[in-house]
């Protein structure tokens, strides 16, 4: 008795996986073996990143209230403590966009933010 392969089974799997490497660079979008290889890898960094994201945006929120707070003299960890002690909760993300886009109020919230930390001091 012959042996049953399903051929038609492998050809599409080995047609998506192709797909999938479209654009990839020489033998990883051609071949089969190399292009399964590479579309594991890639998923593999896919998956790292998603989750790096959130830590990459953080850090670019705070850089940036960092340097805009610089400006108005105060800097950042006094910033955060002197908001956390007003009573102040706003995120990360919302104070970035307010220092980038509403420089008034972003004022205020700092002038609020040293009165804060000057009255815990004195």
């Amino acid at each position: 008795m012959p042996r049953s392969t399903n051929m038609v089974a492998t050809k599409k799997r080995r047609r998506r996986v192709l797909e999938q490497t479209r654009g990839y660079f020489g033998k990883k979008s051609k071949l089969f073996r190399y292009a399964k290889d590479a579309l594991w890898r890639a998923g593999q960094f896919a998956y790292r990143h998603r989750k790096r994201r959130k830590t990459d945006f953080r850090q670019l929120w705070i850089v940036r209230i960092n340097a805009a707070c610089r400006e108005l003299g105060l800097p950042y960890n006094r910033l955060i403590n002197g908001l956390k002690i007003a009573g102040i909760e706003l995120n990360r993300k919302s104070l970035s966009e307010l220092a980038i886009h509403d420089d008034t109020v972003f004022r205020t919230l700092v002038e609020k933010a040293k009165q804060a930390v000057q009255r815990v001091s004195a």
